[in-house]
């Protein structure tokens, strides 16, 4: 049985109705369906999770988290759906095939224009935006149960990286193994050094790109919290630009996210002299993703090799200044 047969199956456990219909929009981490059904005329996002990725209990806490974040007026986020047994995440099986899947009410609005002078709108919005659900996760007091993953130097970059090794990215040769190995240790020191106190290190989306925000004329909502978990605050500024470390405009953007975020909260100087670096870990992390997933998410397929020689030139340039 085909994902896309499996989402089908979803709708009627998720009670919707015979007419309902799933069309894929995205394959990353996990599928992702818009939802339309006729005889409510409602639309939904149906998100079918890759197994081992998730547990069901890990799922639940992003949505927990979702609720307190909309519920404490922090930001706006997607709304999960209960099932008619009132479960939010729902364990789907056909032929041999299971997946925990969630269902979210589908939002009004569009990403803002990466491209032009709006994108610099959309980075200040961006650090307003991580400034708020960073004050957030500093006060809330998370259920007994909440579990989400660790994005740490050992859950990144280290020997339990949630992507694998960067060192199995494509195209990396003997030459490169060695020079992101430099690159590599020389990230470990710096994070070691500035340290993960509560201030600095906490619960964040780690994924809080203009992609994921929806803008709806006055209203602006975060979504895809997949990845949620624990890292440092400022690696929220690094997943900003995932894919466009080396884009000319990037210290513009820097800047523009930066004004956002001191728009809510302060920022130190400790934290910013760091962002650099936390950029780094990032990019070596997505030379794992994409070796990791190239055979079955179509940007990591079409990314490349030609990501690793980009991030090779990124880290000669970081090495010449930041050892």
């Amino acid at each position: 049985m085909s994902m896309d047969e499996l989402a089908a199956a979803a709708l009627g456990r998720l009670g919707l109705s015979p007419e309902a219909t799933a069309e894929l929009c995205n394959v990353s981490e996990n599928h992702t369906y818009r939802v339309d059904d006729p005889e409510t005329g409602r639309r939904y996002a149906l998100r079918v999770h890759r197994p081992g990725y998730r547990t069901a209990r890990q799922i639940e806490s992003e949505l927990e988290w979702l609720d307190a974040l909309r519920g404490d007026g922090a930001v706006d986020t997607c709304v999960p759906v209960r099932a008619p047994d009132g479960e939010r995440v729902v364990a789907v099986s056909a032929n041999g095939l299971e997946r925990n899947v969630v269902l979210f009410d589908w939002l009004p609005g569009s990403e803002p224009d990466p491209e032009g002078d709006e994108v610099i709108a959309g980075f200040r919005l961006l650090g307003a935006v991580s400034a708020r659900m960073h004050a957030h996760a500093r006060a809330w007091s998370r259920p007994g149960a909440f579990d989400r993953p660790s994005w740490d130097y050992d859950h990144t970059l280290g020997r339990h990286g949630h992507w694998g090794a960067w060192q199995d990215g494509l195209g990396i040769g003997p030459q490169e193994r060695a020079l992101l190995a430099r690159l590599d240790a020389a990230i470990a020191g710096r994070l070691a050094a500035y340290g993960a106190a509560a201030e600095r290190f906490g619960l964040v989306h780690a994924d809080i790109r203009l992609a994921n925000l929806l803008v709806d004329d006055s209203n602006v909502r975060v979504i895809d919290f997949d990845d949620c978990g624990y890292a440092w605050f400022m690696y929220d500024f690094a997943t900003t630009v995932s894919f466009i470390e080396d884009h000319p405009r990037v210290p513009e953007l820097r800047d523009a996210w930066l004004e956002g975020y001191r728009s809510v909260a302060p920022l130190a100087a400790a934290d910013e002299a760091e962002l650099d670096t936390l950029v780094m870990l990032r990019r070596l992390l997505l030379v794992a993703w994409i070796g990791s997933h190239h055979t079955f998410a179509t940007e990591a397929a079409e990314l490349g090799a030609g990501f690793t020689a980009g991030t090779c030139a990124l880290a000669e340039r970081y090495l010449s200044t930041h050892t």
